[in-house]
């Protein structure tokens, strides 16, 4: 009877099966759907609902927009980025360090008083944007974990060694 030890293998990077799986499929989709979106709503029926608002509802339409405008801008960078990575055109690592210029960070929400002030679809825009960044975020910490390093392989005469001494051990009680 041998023994055999099993041979380490390194870790799998969940991340980078997370990267190309069919979740961020979905969510590169969507995400992609809801920039498109929000440009025809800001460049169209938003135009024309902004000019009809008073005069401080007006300046919130423009906040919040460019707030909106902002947010997803940085969401499509993060997805683009890592398509990239789904696509082999570049490493997790390459896009580990572009990401950096990207900003995940929490928005504040925007004051309910404001939000009654603008028009329904920017407030549902808004409200999709937060909760695709929320994803976006929850996905960066997934597939951006630290891998652990693997344990160093155990010296193969470690176990050799340690039932001789057991042995000997016995023999002097």
């Amino acid at each position: 009877m041998s023994d055999h030890l099993p041979i380490m293998a390194s870790p799998v990077s969940f991340g980078a099966r997370l990267a190309s799986s069919q979740a961020f499929v979905a969510l590169f989709s969507d995400g992609m759907k809801l920039v498109e979106e929000t440009a025809a709503y800001l460049d169209g029926p938003g135009r024309t609902e902004s000019k009809q608002l008073e005069r401080t509802a007006a300046l919130s339409y423009a906040t919040e927009s460019m707030r909106l405008t902002t947010r997803l801008m940085q969401l499509a960078s993060w997805l683009l980025l890592h398509r990239a990575v789904n696509e082999g055109e570049m490493s997790l690592d390459q896009a580990n360090r572009e990401k950096t210029k990207v900003k995940l960070g929490m928005a504040d929400p925007a004051d309910p008083e404001t939000l009654k002030l603008l028009p329904e679809r920017l407030v549902e825009l808004i409200d999709r944007s937060l909760k695709l960044q929320d994803q976006v975020r929850r996905l960066d910490a997934t597939i951006h974990a630290p891998v652990p390093e693997p344990a160093p392989a155990a010296n193969p005469l470690e176990r050799q060694i340690g039932l001789l001494k057991a042995a000997f051990e016995r023999d002097g009680e």
